[in-house]
């Protein structure tokens, strides 16, 4: 049986906010010092970005220096007046995720709905699977989304939770699985994560460079092995691999602190991705009965250019068409 991929869409918040003027805003804050100040520059610089979506308007009026008052001088997040950056509690951030993340799940879930149109219709989805790892409320997205887009009431539904930037692969290979065991299943895949609700103002280089990448967005997909006539080209769902590399917990790590989630994003994560790329994509390749270079398009997690440079020459893909380093995340961020 053939799984395929039948729509891909994406949802992100109104307000953009450049990163020219949020490197600014960040390294003129109080506390930065000035080895601080030049890291701020130059993670920016070097990120690959040149704008990001954020739920936070009172971000963008400030950074930008259009901020006339109004909203933002009750924002706690930002002082309009200083352009000093405040650090608000866990529970005001997730109390915006709360309100951002469910219209922004209901948002990408219905376009990828509308897209897969009219081989699937809502009456047609069996399986729900939500992703994010910014925020958390219950009853959770899963549940939101079936109310709101009027799925069935028996639909199966799952939330995957706090596993990172890598949690879509495993939500895909879930809904695969699912298509896998029943031929009429159609599965609904659906990711929010609004990491700039959880920035703060640091001298560290690893939180500076989350800081540098990460933005707010939304990505939801139809998968299903149904032979449902799709408006545009699918794609084949064939095979997964997943491994651990030996080190580099602490490199890429997310946990709960009491002024919002702590994001690290350590300068060694390219060379973990050096080390041990190669070997991660031996299995799936074999299993193929392929070599790198005979795949004729690779598609990779944006991540910052170092990284992404570190997979590209990790796969020993000498011939194969990769997307220029930092064009995926250039307009959205990461």
């Amino acid at each position: 049986m053939t799984v395929r991929l039948l729509s891909i869409e994406t949802a992100v918040p109104n307000t953009v906010i450049r990163q020219e003027d949020v490197s600014r805003l960040f390294a003129e804050q109080p506390g930065m010092t000035r080895l601080g100040t030049r890291v701020v520059r130059s993670a920016f610089a070097g990120a690959g970005v040149s704008t990001r979506h954020t739920v936070l308007p009172e971000l963008g009026a400030v950074a930008s220096g259009t901020v006339d008052g109004g909203d933002a001088t009750a924002s706690p997040f930002v002082d309009p007046t200083s352009r000093h950056l405040r650090s608000p509690g866990t529970h005001a951030r997730n109390q915006l995720y709360t309100e951002h993340a469910k219209r922004m799940f209901v948002t990408a879930a219905r376009a990828a709905l509308d897209a897969a149109a009219p081989g699937i219709e809502l009456a047609d989805v069996t399986h729900v699977i939500t992703v994010s790892c910014t925020g958390f409320f219950a009853p959770g997205p899963d549940v939101r989304v079936t109310k709101d887009l009027g799925l069935p009431a028996d639909v199966k539904r799952m939330h995957l939770g706090f596993m990172g930037c890598n949690a879509a692969f495993p939500a895909l290979q879930a809904a695969y699985t699912a298509c896998r065991a029943d031929p009429d299943a159609v599965v609904l895949v659906v990711c929010v994560e609004l990491c700039t609700l959880h920035l703060h103002v640091r001298n560290d280089p690893d939180t500076v460079m989350g800081n540098a990448l990460f933005a707010d967005g939304a990505a939801a997909a139809v998968v299903t092995g149904r032979d449902a006539a799709a408006p545009g080209a699918t794609l084949e769902l064939v095979d997964f691999e997943t491994t651990l590399a030996p080190v580099g917990e602490e490199e890429l790590a997310w946990s709960v602190g009491d002024e919002g989630f702590e994001m690290i994003l350590g300068t060694y994560v390219p060379r973990i991705i050096d080390d041990h790329v190669t070997d991660a994509l031996a299995p799936l390749l074999d299993r193929a009965g392929l070599s790198a270079d005979r795949i004729p398009l690779w598609a990779v997690h944006p991540g910052d250019a170092a990284s992404w440079t570190r997979c590209r020459d990790g796969s020993r893909s000498r011939t194969s068409r990769w997307p220029p380093p930092g064009e995926c995340s250039r307009t959205p961020g990461t």
